[in-house]
């Protein structure tokens, strides 16, 4: 079963109420699963809305957004660079973005590519936290590495200076039951482990499924829509 909005306060609930709702949600989730609320970061995604929400979310108590396409984040970034937000990118990164990315963000979720990586470190002393992004198809096209390529990319994050491993995304597939394939994520976070003691996060859940990630271990969870409402047009 996957996580069932009930918002009644009205028919066109506000952007407080929506937020408010999705925190009720993950603090009856975190009791369900016996864990503590301080293991969960939840992360606003914020893609294609205006910076003026992101500035509404900063104002409710959000300080962690995530975006996916990087000029629109570099945009948003600077724009709202007066206030202290954690910008996550959570798309598939360009390799010839990436040095661009490390000048706003604070953490990537989605390492799937050799020249990514490489492209993403650096030697001037700054860091970027990451996490390996699993893909939980046999779809080559979608984004991710295979499991059987986890302890390969593991070995490259940890050799490659600037980086700073944190652990292991995935996105639920479609008709899959999401707590079972978020338990293959977790069966691959304690592989990741074995290499990485400290790569102990789990960034999965989004709006639909967020129940489902924390009671199998997640720890970073990526909410767009049931907070932020249906998309603009992308244009």
């Amino acid at each position: 079963m996957t996580t069932s909005m009930s918002l009644t306060s009205s028919s066109n609930p506000s952007l407080a109420e929506r937020l408010e709702e999705v925190r009720s949600g993950i603090s009856a989730a975190v009791r369900e699963a016996g864990r503590a609320g301080e293991e969960i970061t939840t992360i606003v995604v914020t893609k294609f809305q205006p910076a003026s929400l992101v500035r509404e979310l900063f104002s409710l108590g959000v300080t962690e957004v995530g975006e996916n396409r990087n000029q629109e984040a570099q945009a948003k970034a600077a724009e709202l660079a007066d206030l202290d937000l954690g910008w996550n990118f959570v798309g598939q990164l360009q390799s010839k973005k990436a040095k661009q990315a490390r000048t706003y963000v604070h953490s990537v979720h989605s390492l799937d590519r050799e020249s990514v990586i490489q492209a993403l470190g650096s030697t001037d002393g700054t860091t970027i936290e990451c996490f390996v992004q699993l893909n939980l198809t046999e779809d080559p096209g979608r984004g991710g590495v295979q499991e059987a390529e986890l302890e390969r990319m593991t070995e490259l994050v940890l050799s490659t200076p600037g980086l700073e491993l944190l652990g292991v995304m995935a996105v639920a597939p479609v008709g899959e039951e999401p707590r079972a394939a978020f338990v293959r994520v977790r069966e691959a976070s304690a592989r990741m482990l074995s290499l990485a003691p400290d790569a102990r996060f789990i960034s999965t859940g989004m709006s639909g499924d967020y129940r489902e990630a924390i009671l199998e271990g997640a720890t970073h969870l990526r909410i767009g829509s049931a907070i932020t409402g249906n998309r603009p047009n992308a244009g």
